[in-house]
């Protein structure tokens, strides 16, 4: 009951930073000197299709109008239409998240299952050569920007040893040879329901560069963040006490110190997942990767407003989301933690 209080109180708190991001978003997006009428034409456009425009679009309105216009229509479901495409928002988002996820997802999978092994290691061997070597690597992860890595990885792994593919999501000559029947256009999870081994073994290896250019940064992160929580815990009592009884250490480290020291671990997870929403659209452009980051640089761009303000509360939700969800494990892992 406690903790359907704690996240029915959070969905609420929520509701009220979304509310705020969306009026900051609205009215930013507003200020900039630029004629959304105009753009929505094209070029050459008339002024009397320009002011036909305006009025249609809403924009010789009041802004607290234009914004009471936005919000009863986005609680019907409606994020409006680009300016730039001339498609709903809500589609051009839609088509292009899964993408996005199964991007993120791999990123933050292969983060999480590096960084946590990385911190373990650096914990046990502290001040030892182990230590040194993955305190250098987070460093180096943490420290070096994601379009550079990118790059890197594409002229060492691509040009000099062809072992993956340069950009994009699938192969050009995949949709003749073996297409992906879409089902959840997660393509990973398709070419799998469909057993389409040969589209898997291609999607799998168009996923691993932009992945681990993407994962570089939390791997850095959740590993430093393991090796303190880790060090703090291999420092109790209790963890000396099982030490002398003569249990293994392997067991000491994954069972009874890991376990307690993976809460802060769980937040740094939870944030750089977060974070890693927006920080996909460098990766995306880099590898070509048809999601969301390409669509957001270019409404960026064209000054595309409901396209700004759909991401804007697409990434916020995300945010919010998650966070709850980070706060949920952590009181499920840890029973010291309460839900209050």
């Amino acid at each position: 009951m406690r903790q359907f209080e704690f996240i029915l109180r959070r969905i609420l708190t929520s509701l009220f930073v979304l509310i705020g991001v969306s009026i900051m978003t609205f009215f930013i997006s507003r200020v900039i000197p630029t004629n959304a009428a105009a753009m929505y034409i094209g070029p050459k456009a008339r002024q009397e299709d320009i002011d036909r425009v305006t009025k249609q679009l809403g924009l010789d309105k009041p802004l607290p109008v234009q914004y009471m216009i936005y919000m009863n229509q986005l609680l019907h479901g409606d994020l409006g239409d680009s300016i730039s495409t001339k498609r709903p928002v809500l589609v051009e988002i839609t088509s292009r998240l899964p993408a996005s996820l199964e991007l993120l997802f791999s990123g933050m999978l292969l983060a999480t299952l590096i960084g946590v092994p990385l911190g373990v290691l650096s914990a046990r061997w502290q001040g030892k050569l182990p230590d040194t070597g993955v305190r250098a690597i987070s460093i180096m992860g943490v420290s070096m920007p994601a379009f550079y890595l990118g790059l890197l990885l594409q002229i060492f792994l691509f040009r000099d040893l062809h072992l993956l593919p340069l950009a994009g999501r699938v192969s050009g000559d995949l949709q003749f040879t073996h297409p992906i029947q879409p089902i959840t256009n997660f393509f990973l999870i398709d070419s799998l329901l469909t057993q389409n081994w040969i589209a898997l073994k291609d999607v799998a290896l168009h996923l691993v560069l932009p992945a681990l250019t993407l994962a570089a940064y939390p791997i850095g992160l959740i590993a430093r963040m393991t090796r303190a929580a880790m060090l703090e815990v291999l420092e109790q009592d209790y963890i000396r006490t099982a030490r002398a009884y003569g249990i293994r250490d392997s067991v000491v480290t994954y069972l009874y110190a890991l376990k307690n020291a993976i809460s802060p671990t769980l937040t740094v997870i939870g944030l750089t997942f977060a974070y890693a929403l927006t920080g996909t659209f460098f990766v995306e452009i880099i590898f070509d990767w048809p999601g969301l980051g390409l669509f957001t640089v270019r409404s960026l761009l064209a000054v595309d407003y409901p396209a700004i303000m759909g991401m804007t509360l697409l990434g916020a939700a995300g945010y919010v989301l998650i966070n709850l969800v980070v706060d949920v494990l952590q009181a499920w892992i840890d029973p010291r933690i309460s839900l209050k």
